[in-house]
Formats: C-alpha cells, sequence, structure tokens
C-alpha cells in the first residue's frame, strides 16, 4: 500500500491506495477533524472514539467496515489508525452534524473511490477512463481488455463483499493468491519485474496478461459461487483453483508460442524507464 495524502480546504488527510482492491483507504480521525472543525487532533479521536461507541450499541455496520493501519502521525513515528473507504466514509458522514458534510462528501466522491464513482454514474467514469487510457496512448484493443477486466474484478470483490471477506488484508491475500497462482510470481514481484513502484500493475499489464488475470479472476468466482464460499478458508481454496486454471492456459499458450506471457514490458515514460534500469 502506497501512502499518498490528499489536501481538502488546506487539510491534509492520510490516505493509502490498496492496489489489490484499487480502492483508496482514508484516516478516519482526519475525516473527523474536518466535520468537526476540531484543530485539536486528541479532541478528534475522543470524538471518534465516542462516535464509534454509540454506532456499536445501535448495531451500525460502519464501524465493522473500519479497519486499522499504520499511518504516519504527527511525531513522525508509524501508528495504527482507524482507515475507511470512501464509501464508508460518505455513510460515516451523516451521522456527524456539520456544516462540512456536503463538502467532505463531494470531495470524497471526487478523490476517493473509483468503484463508488462507477456505481453513482458508470458511464461518466467509464468514458473518463477511457480517454484518461487513450491520451496515455493505450490501444482501443487494450482498453477494452482493461475495462473488461475491471469488470470482472468488481463482480469478484462483489461476491467476497457478501461472503465475509473484509476489505483491505484479506481483498489482498486472496488476490495475491490468485495472481501467484496463475502467473507464478505474486503482485510484488511482478511489478518489480515491470520496473513498478506506485503505479497500477494493471494499467502496465500486456493484452494477455489483462486476459489471464481476469481469465483467473473468472474462474475464481464462478468456483467460488459453486461451492458457495464463505470466509477466507473456503475463498482461498477457490482462488487457489481459479488461478490454477488460469496458469494450465497460460502454459498451454507459452508451449505454442515459445513466448512467456508474464513480461518485463509497461507503460513508463522513457524517462522513468531509463531510471529503473
Amino acid at each position: 500500500m502506497q501512502p499518498q495524502p490528499a489536501i481538502f480546504e488546506e487539510h491534509e488527510i492520510r490516505r493509502v491506495y490498496d492496489e489489490s482492491t484499487e480502492t483508496w483507504l482514508f484516516s478516519v480521525i482526519d475525516i473527523i477533524q474536518v466535520l468537526t472543525q476540531q484543530p485539536d487532533y486528541q479532541m478528534a479521536r475522543k470524538y471518534w472514539n465516542k462516535l464509534k461507541e454509540r454506532l456499536g450499541k445501535e448495531g451500525s455496520q460502519l464501524v465493522t467496515n473500519c479497519h486499522q493501519l499504520k499511518m504516519t502521525a504527527d511525531d513522525g513515528k508509524q501508528r495504527l489508525t482507524d482507515v475507511a473507504t470512501a464509501e464508508t466514509l460518505l455513510r460515516l458522514v451523516q451521522s456527524v452534524p456539520s456544516p462540512k458534510a456536503e463538502p467532505i462528501k463531494l470531495w470524497l466522491a471526487k478523490v476517493g473511490y473509483e468503484r463508488m464513482q462507477e456505481i453513482a454514474d458508470p458511464a461518466r467514469s467509464l468514458d473518463r477512463a477511457r480517454e484518461t487510457w487513450q491520451k496515455h496512448g493505450r490501444s482501443e484493443k487494450w482498453i477494452q481488455q482493461r475495462m473488461t477486466g475491471q469488470e470482472t474484478r468488481n463482480k469478484l470483490t462483489d461476491y467476497w463483499k457478501g461472503h465475509d471477506i473484509q476489505e483491505g488484508e484479506e481483498y489482498a491475500i486472496l488476490t495475491n493468491i490468485i495472481h501467484q497462482e496463475w502467473a507464478e510470481v505474486d503482485v510484488k514481484a511482478h511489478k518489480a519485474l515491470k520496473g513498478l513502484k506506485t503505479q497500477n500493475l494493471r494499467d502496465h499489464m500486456s493484452e494477455a496478461e489483462l486476459i489471464f488475470t481476469a481469465l483467473a479472476e473468472l474462474s475464481t468466482r464462478q468456483i467460488a459461487e459453486s461451492m458457495e464460499a464463505t470466509g477466507m478458508n473456503e475463498n482461498e481454496s477457490a482462488a487457489k483453483t481459479g488461478g490454477g486454471i488460469a496458469r494450465k492456459a497460460r502454459l498451454e499458450l507459452e508451449g505454442k508460442t515459445g513466448k512467456r506471457v508474464v513480461s518485463e514490458e509497461n507503460y513508463l515514460s522513457p524517462a522513468k524507464n531509463n531510471l529503473v534500469k
């Protein structure tokens, strides 16, 4: 996960991008501090603790949907803090009476959560993504495959969400299992092979890599559905089997063509490529 703070009205909001789930995770306390217009961080933390307690007593799932990650605190040290997706935060904002509620909701919708934006306005989001990839020189064939793969990915994470898989770490674990099975390298090693650091791996995959990633995730979801997989153990089994199906297809293709599917190719600019060599 890569930390990339964002700015809302001169307030720094800590966030990290989880590439495996393709979501931003924001510091809940930073959002609470903006909503309560509280300059004292500790007071904002106390407000959040009381709000968590109240929401828990009410049986709200919002607290359950928050997770903890280490983030850099004011003193420069890495400390565990509650984080949540923009989708969860948009619901949480409703629990805090604040004149900043609407502005922060608009801000979250703009900078926070691509999946949420697709649900709210699929056509606009897809058009924007297509324009971005076109500007970066991607072919129409590549763009179509990237978008198809994203749809396949979304259906898989939707299944996980409804079957006792927690967003964040558990999504990442299952994603890595699928990737390791089909590609025989994990996500981190695949990124290193391509010379990537903070960039999204899928945005630098070849057409073949995108296709086999989609095949692995499609297979995983359909297997999970057929066995009604629930929880980590059962979904790990589905992930290994689904990834294995794509691995067999990859090996057969490589045997016929003599070319490896997993490659060093990327879409970095020439200058950045020179830096990583």
